[in-house]
């Protein structure tokens, strides 16, 4: 497949292909017709396993109210308490208006880097057993493939089993 021209791209995505290149990628990111909004169409749309889609979940600490990223597989559901116990605070879902002010980006297409705040960025275990993964980027129909150990290198993710 032939990489899209930057300018062909919405701003948003073209916002995650000027990160991706800052961080010395050469990744293309896809904008489709298809939605890739949730995991299971994400996958449907690249044609591999759901468990191969990096949901980029924001949560809002309990107690400082700081936003925590957390890079999951599209397999997995994020136990809090676990993840919690990690992290070292009760998390807690974050409304749409604080991911969007946080990140830049609106839920179903946010990326893992790219956000207009740098954000602790912790990285589900279960992503490393694959070769590659899939990420938003940016919006609810763009996605870029990436190794995740070049998507823990990038977000400096510390990784963390986020399932029971």
């Amino acid at each position: 497949m032939a990489e899209p021209s930057p300018t062909s791209l919405s701003p948003a995505a073209q916002r995650v292909q000027a990160a991706l290149h800052a961080h010395g990628l050469t990744l293309a990111v896809q904008e489709l017709s298809v939605s890739t909004r949730t995991a299971q169409e994400a996958a449907q749309a690249v044609g591999c396993a759901v468990g191969q889609i990096v949901k980029s979940l924001v949560f809002r600490g309990q107690h400082s109210g700081q936003a925590v990223l957390i890079l999951t597989s599209g397999a997995n559901r994020v136990d809090l308490n676990l993840a919690a116990a990690q992290i070292g605070e009760p998390l807690e879902k974050a409304a749409a208006d604080f991911v969007r002010e946080v990140t830049g980006f609106v839920i179903g297409g946010v990326p893992p880097l790219g956000h207009v705040t740098p954000l602790p960025t912790f990285m589900d275990e279960d992503l490393l057993q694959y070769p590659t993964v899939w990420a938003a980027a940016g919006t609810p129909n763009a996605i870029f493939p990436i190794a995740p150990t070049d998507l823990q290198r990038i977000t400096q993710a510390r990784v963390i089993r986020v399932t029971a």
